[in-house]
C-alpha cells in the first residue's frame, strides 16, 4: 500500500493588509505630491512599513522625526498615528501648511482624552511606551494620562478619585492582552470605567480574528509587515497563541528561511494593516516555488470602510478642480 503524502497548502487570512486609515494616509501623501509638487515633508513614517516609506521617498516625500527638521512654510503631513497639540503648535510657529493624516479612529481616542480630562478623570492609557500613537494621545492631557505598559505600570498607578478613573487604549493592541490588562487594573481600581466605545480599531480586531483561525490549523505562519508596526507584531503573537507551531514576521519574501519548512505541510499567511498586497503576493510566489501552491482563503469578515481625505488637502484639491475622492492611481 502506498503512503499518500498530505498536500502542502497555504491558508491565506482575510481580512489582511491595508486598513482604511492606512489607505487614507498613503493616498493623502500621494495626492499632496501630485498637487503641490515635491518635496512634501512627513513627520515620522506615514505608516509603519518600509516598502511604503521607500516608495513615497522615491516620489519626493521627505520623512523627518520632528517638524523643526523641515523648512519654514513647507507642506507638512502628520502621520496616521496622530500627534500631540505640542507638535501642531510647533508646526504653526514655523508657518508650515499642515495636512493631518491621523487615522479617524485614533482621533476618536484623542477626543475621548480631551473629554474625560476636562471632566476631571484620571486616564489609564493601555499601550506601548514609545509608540507614536501613544505619545500623541497622551500629549492631549499629559497631566492626567498614565501609560499602562505591563504589570510594573499597574503597580505604580495612582489616581486622585477612584470614582473618576477610566481606561483607554492604543488602537493597534492585541484584544486579548488588553482585556487581561484591564482585568488587572480593575482589581486595583474596582470602579474603573470602560471607554464609551471600543478603542481597538475594527481592522486590528478583524485581522486578529482571522489569524486565530488560520494559526489554529497551521504548522507555520508568516506575517508580512515591519518590526515597528504594532499590529503586525501582535499578529505573530496571536497566531502562536492560537496554536501555530511557529510564526515569523518578514518585511519581504526574500527574508523567508529554508529551515522554517522542515515538517511543514500547512502555512498560514497574513499581513499587517500597513502592508500593500503586492508584498503578500511575493510571499505567495515564494511559497509556490517551495511546493505550497494550493492557496485557500480563510475569510472571517468583510471590510468596506473608507475614510475621506484630510480636510486641508480636500479643500485645496476642490479649489483646483481635482479629484477629492479617496482613490489611488496604483
Amino acid at each position: 500500500m502506498t503512503d499518500i503524502k498530505p498536500e502542502k497548502r497555504v491558508l491565506l487570512a482575510a481580512p489582511r493588509g491595508y486598513c482604511a486609515g492606512v489607505d487614507r494616509a498613503v493616498i493623502a501623501v500621494e495626492k499632496a505630491l501630485d498637487h503641490y509638487g515635491a518635496p512634501i515633508y512627513v513627520r515620522k513614517q506615514i505608516v509603519h512599513n518600509k516598502h511604503v516609506v521607500a516608495s513615497l521617498e522615491k516620489r519626493g516625500a521627505i520623512f523627518v522625526d520632528e517638524v523643526d527638521e523641515a523648512p519654514e512654510g513647507c507642506i507638512m503631513v502628520f502621520s496616521a498615528h496622530g500627534v500631540s497639540p505640542a507638535v501642531i503648535e510647533a508646526a504653526q510657529k514655523r508657518n508650515q501648511q499642515t495636512i493631518d493624516a491621523t487615522c479617524p479612529l485614533v482621533t476618536k481616542v484623542h477626543r475621548e482624552v480631551q473629554r474625560f480630562a476636562a471632566d476631571g478623570y484620571d486616564i489609564l492609557l493601555v499601550g506601548h511606551e514609545g509608540h507614536e500613537e501613544v505619545e500623541g494621545t497622551a500629549g492631549e492631557a499629559p497631566d492626567v494620562v498614565q501609560l499602562i505598559d505591563g504589570d510594573k505600570d499597574i503597580q505604580k498607578a495612582k489616581v486622585k478619585d477612584p470614582s473618576k478613573v477610566i481606561w483607554l487604549s492604543q488602537t493597534t493592541l492585541s484584544v486579548d492582552e488588553t482585556m487581561e490588562t484591564v482585568v488587572k487594573l480593575r482589581e486595583k481600581f474596582p470602579t474603573l470605567q470602560n471607554p464609551p466605545s471600543d478603542d481597538i480599531c475594527y481592522a486590528t480586531q478583524n485581522r486578529q480574528v482571522a489569524i486565530k483561525k488560520v494559526g489554529a490549523e497551521s504548522d507555520l505562519v508568516i506575517v508580512v509587515g515591519s518590526a515597528n508596526s504594532s499590529n503586525t507584531v501582535r499578529l505573530v503573537e496571536v497566531a502562536l497563541d492560537a496554536g501555530a507551531k511557529a510564526a515569523y514576521r518578514v518585511d519581504f519574501a526574500t527574508e523567508i528561511k529554508d529551515e522554517w519548512f522542515e515538517g511543514v505541510e500547512t502555512v498560514g499567511v497574513s499581513s499587517g494593516a500597513s502592508v500593500p498586497e503586492e508584498l503578500v503576493s511575493d510571499v505567495l510566489d515564494d511559497l509556490a516555488r517551495r511546493g505550497f501552491g494550493d492557496v485557500r482563503t480563510i475569510t472571517t469578515a468583510e471590510e468596506d470602510i473608507q475614510f475621506s481625505l484630510p480636510k486641508e488637502l480636500r479643500k485645496d484639491l476642490k479649489s483646483a478642480g481635482e479629484d477629492t475622492s479617496n482613490k489611488a492611481k496604483r
